[in-house]
């Protein structure tokens, strides 16, 4: 049977059962545990003090109890640190932050448009594949602009055959929506081999530039996102009050140490 904080041995040390049980139901111990957190965590740290502390009396007792009380709100606060950081994560990945410009500033390359989010959420993994998927379509693209080059009748066809699906599309979307979207000064494409080539040379081509230096530059983006989710007034308050703990911690231990060695100390003679 698995041992838990309600199962123990009868005996820990010079530490029995009812001692223990007593301290877990202290006064402190009562109050620590807040309602939405594990009280079986709790007790498995109490009891693991307990078993390397063996207090004896009232006071060792509750040394050890402030002691795993201390512990626990350093735990509380490493949650706390977590939870600054994804706040700080979410304000972010809003769109007026100008994450993705800050990050690649030094590259001049304001013009990109990749999502912050899409930079933080993508893996490695994920990105070779976006990039991959993305250079095999830009290769179809750039056979079709060879077909368009050659002197045959059937160059049209034969360059929109060998496009992707997805980029054919795009160019029947932008055949089907350009004339309300062009400005005076531009020419619809038409629909033939010298409209193709010119929507491929003026569209596709500098996409696929465009979104080569999107997903090479992810490890940018995401790092620029850490570390403007980096909140320093929170965390220097939550600093604070972790020096204070330790401080604390140290003082409870040095109180119990010093109340064990004057009971274990020899009597004098």
């Amino acid at each position: 049977m698995t041992k838990t904080a309600s199962t123990l041995p009868v005996e820990v040390g010079s530490f029995d059962i009812t001692r223990f049980n007593a301290l877990r139901h202290g006064v402190l111990s009562r109050y620590t545990v807040l309602p939405w957190e594990d009280v079986g965590e709790y007790g498995a740290l109490l009891e693991a003090l307990a078993k390397e502390h063996a207090p004896q009396g009232p006071t060792e007792e509750h040394l050890v109890e402030e002691l795993v009380g201390i512990i626990w709100r350093k735990r509380r606060l490493r949650l706390a640190e977590t939870a600054a950081y994804r706040r700080g994560l979410e304000d972010t990945l809003e769109p007026y932050q100008k994450t993705v410009k800050a990050a690649l500033v030094h590259l001049y390359a304001t013009d990109e448009n990749e999502r912050v989010v899409d930079s933080i959420r993508a893996t490695d993994a994920d990105t070779a594949t976006e990039l991959a998927d993305m250079e095999a379509d830009e290769s179809m693209t750039r056979h079709a602009l060879d077909l368009l080059g050659k002197p045959r009748n059937d160059a049209y066809e034969a360059a929109l055959d060998a496009l992707r699906e997805d980029t054919r599309q795009w160019w029947r979307d932008v055949l089907s929506g350009e004339v309300d979207q062009l400005s005076e000064d531009e020419e619809p494409y038409t629909v033939d081999a010298t409209g193709l080539r010119r929507f491929l040379e003026e569209e596709a081509m500098p996409w696929f530039d465009t979104r080569r230096k999107e997903l090479t530059n992810r490890p940018l983006i995401r790092e620029q996102a850490f570390g403007e989710a980096l909140s320093i007034h929170k965390l220097e308050r939550l600093g604070r009050y972790e020096v204070h703990l330790d401080r604390k911690l140290e003082r409870t231990l040095a109180m119990l140490f010093r109340l064990k060695d004057l009971r274990l100390a020899p009597e004098p003679a």
